[in-house]
């Protein structure tokens, strides 16, 4: 169903932005570690639930097998055979809608991962609607001058380098999505999903371990609202893995950038933040890159 990758990603952003306010506040218990975790712990019990859901769901086009597609039995269960990326990124800034802003300066750096380990073309539309996007994100981000511009360098670092982890980790989930050998994009990407919280829960779980058990003994007292932000964690994840089995990530990384209107109404809403002029400028330029996007 053309469209369908777009629908996928803004529902992903949505998510993903109310995910990011949760974990916020729960930074203050729980330590940027320890909010990070949150999302991955108690989110694989939901991914958990999504596989067998699918699984069960994917039963029914075996019908179509008995007349003559046999692939479609054959590839009901995924076989992997690449691994998935690992993903940390510390988010930490004067403004939740300005953080969001920093990390996508992300679509370009996925656009080059993709054409360099996917073969994923770029278009000239594709190159206009990135770059009229990311010009936005640039503006949005810029250091004020003076003492200001002094205390924007950190968050701005932090933000540009988190986006490239990012920009790695959605080639490599669609990497890993379209290495298994499913003809079912949905089971290819919950598989993933689940794929990836284990070894996400697993490293960090051991990390904490190590280096901070009152982090892990913080996290296990913060069950109840850790409990809300690790379902839509994975919700979130859910969406963007099956708009990557669908679309090239440069694209919906690139939609995806509309998550900066999602985090202002956020704003406005919880954290009372308000959006200077050149700011609300530099998001109109990335709604135009967006709007030229999908109607390319």
């Amino acid at each position: 169903m053309p469209g369908l990758w777009a629908v996928f990603t803004l529902v992903a952003s949505a998510g993903q932005v109310l995910r990011n306010a949760l974990q916020k506040e729960l930074t203050a218990t729980l330590g940027t570690v320890g909010a990070t975790h949150v999302r991955f712990l108690f989110g694989l019990p939901f991914a958990l639930l999504f596989l067998p859901i699918v699984l069960l769901a994917a039963d029914a086009p075996r019908a179509r097998a008995r007349h003559g597609d046999a692939r479609l039995d054959d590839g009901r269960r995924p076989r992997p055979d690449r691994g998935h990326r690992l993903l940390l990124a510390v988010m930490q800034a004067r403004s939740f809608v300005v953080t969001t802003a920093y990390v996508k300066t992300e679509p370009l750096q996925v656009a080059l991962f993709g054409l360099l380990f996917l073969g994923d073309r770029i278009t000239p539309g594709l190159a206009m609607a990135m770059l009229t996007a990311t010009a936005g994100v640039l503006m949005l981000s810029w250091p004020r001058s003076g003492a200001g511009a002094l205390l924007s360098v950190r968050p701005a670092l932090l933000g540009i380098g988190s986006g490239a982890l990012f920009a790695i980790a959605a080639i490599g989930y669609r990497g890993g999505i379209r290495a298994l050998a499913t003809p079912h994009f949905v089971v290819a990407a919950t598989v993933t999903l689940v794929l990836g919280l284990l070894i996400q829960v697993f490293v960090l779980t051991a990390y904490l371990l190590i280096a901070d058990r009152a982090a892990l003994q913080a996290i296990v007292r913060a069950w109840r609202p850790s409990l809300f932000a690790g379902f839509m964690g994975a919700f979130a994840s859910q969406m963007w893995y099956l708009a990557f089995a669908l679309e090239s990530a440069a694209k919906v990384r690139t939609l995806a950038l509309i998550e900066i209107l999602f985090a202002q109404l956020l704003s406005r809403i919880t954290f009372r933040q308000r959006l200077a002029e050149r700011e609300a400028a530099a998001i109109g330029l990335i709604v135009a890159g967006v709007a030229l996007l999908l109607n390319w």
